[in-house]
């Protein structure tokens, strides 16, 4: 590494970075000509974001991403955001905001390092290997000064890496564990090898599901890429407004993301639609990773039996297993996922009060959660729906 004083620069939008720049730090594994390990950090899915309103002016959500250079060359950079709420996060904090303003405090705002709407694991300090451990410090000690000169009380890391987790640590953040469900793929060749391994039970049950919601009707396909065409994002958006508006009362997403999915993300999309009569019903939009598929959004304009497991959950691992991807993360919350083979796994996320009283508070609330869920995690993957090896079968 050269002796270039490492510089750190925050900017209020992506407009004035280059493309390349930032994916030589967030997704350098594309130069084999591969999908980027997380489709979600990349340049052309945060523009997108910002491009359509998602994010910026009267969201609560403001951009201030954070760039490190080593001369004039980007060496790390972060999605960094100044949040006057929390929506959209899916790493709960609204009781602390509630106890700190019942002390006396003011939580908002706050800065949040983060994929906005999306809980899906992978690395926020998006650093070149050469550098990393230099630029990663630098970008923690630079995010944290910039909190402090800002009047915000706190600064959240989520979803976040392991190592990460780990590793910063020792720079006065607090860790905290949660848990999602994901799909394994142990290898298996067809949906049928991976139904071998549960129990004559959820075996069963799975195949009973999978045919009612076969029976509805109407046809059901997996879209990618040029597949995808507008009249598939005109129907999604309809799904996707009354979905966010029963679970979050306001969708998150702009009628604009999508026509910018469309443009610049449709390659990286899975999107599965069921049609019946002529019009879409149903769907479900995941994203495509280098290792892994990730399911962010469902809605329907008709119920029928069992459309919601199929569309979601068995379509998704199908895909899966025909494009080789070790698991499927099927978002936030949702413990019905198990008796369809999807199983518990922890998160992580990283926590900085400014308040060194209030910092210590919290340290003791996440050392007990962290104890709460790991039983949790344990007791629920008991549950599971795979069968019991017998020692007959281990030999």
């Amino acid at each position: 590494m050269s002796d270039q004083t490492l510089k750190l620069e925050i900017m209020p939008s992506l407009a004035n970075v280059h493309q390349k720049d930032w994916d030589s730090c967030a997704c350098p594994e594309v130069s084999d000509g591969g999908r980027p390990n997380d489709p979600f950090t990349t340049y052309r899915f945060l523009k997108a974001l910002e491009d359509s309103g998602s994010v910026g002016t009267g969201t609560g959500w403001d951009p201030c991403y954070m760039m490190a250079y080593q001369g004039n060359e980007l060496i790390g950079c972060a999605p960094m955001y100044r949040k006057m709420h929390s929506q959209g996060e899916y790493i709960f904090d609204h009781n602390w905001a509630h106890a700190y303003e019942r002390a006396g405090g003011v939580y908002y705002p706050k800065l949040q390092i983060a994929v906005p709407f999306t809980p899906a694991t992978g690395r926020r300090f998006l650093v070149k290997p050469h550098v990393e451990n230099i630029a990663r410090q630098a970008m923690i000690q630079g995010a944290m000064q910039f909190g402090t000169q800002n009047k915000m009380s706190s600064l959240h890391v989520t979803f976040c890496t392991e190592r990460e987790c780990v590793l910063a640590q020792s720079s006065k953040f607090l860790a905290r564990i949660t848990q999602q469900f994901h799909w394994e793929n142990n290898g298996y060749k067809t949906f049928d090898q991976f139904l071998t391994t549960l129990s004559s039970r959820k075996r069963k049950n799975i195949r009973k599901e999978r045919a009612r919601a076969a029976s509805f009707g109407g046809e059901i396909m997996t879209l990618t890429g040029d597949q995808i065409q507008p009249e598939h994002w005109e129907a999604f958006w309809i799904f996707y407004q009354d979905t966010g508006a029963r679970k979050w009362g306001k969708p998150y997403l702009t009628r604009r993301f999508f026509d910018l999915a469309q443009e610049h993300l449709r390659d990286q999309i899975a999107l599965v639609m069921a049609k019946r009569e002529g019009r879409y019903v149903a769907g479900a939009l995941n994203f495509i990773g280098r290792n892994a598929l990730y399911g962010r959004y469902w809605g329907c304009v008709e119920a029928h039996p069992c459309l919601h497991f199929e569309v979601c959950y068995y379509r998704a691992i199908d895909f899966a297993i025909a494009q080789h991807l070790d698991c499927v993360e099927a978002g936030a919350q949702g413990e019905h996922k198990i008796a369809r083979g999807y199983m518990p796994r922890e998160t992580h996320s990283l926590h900085w009060i400014a308040d060194a009283g209030f910092q210590d508070a919290l340290s003791h609330y996440l050392i007990a959660e962290r104890k709460a869920v790991t039983e949790d995690i344990e007791i629920l993957t008991n549950y599971g729906p795979f069968r019991k090896v017998t020692v007959e079968e281990q030999e």
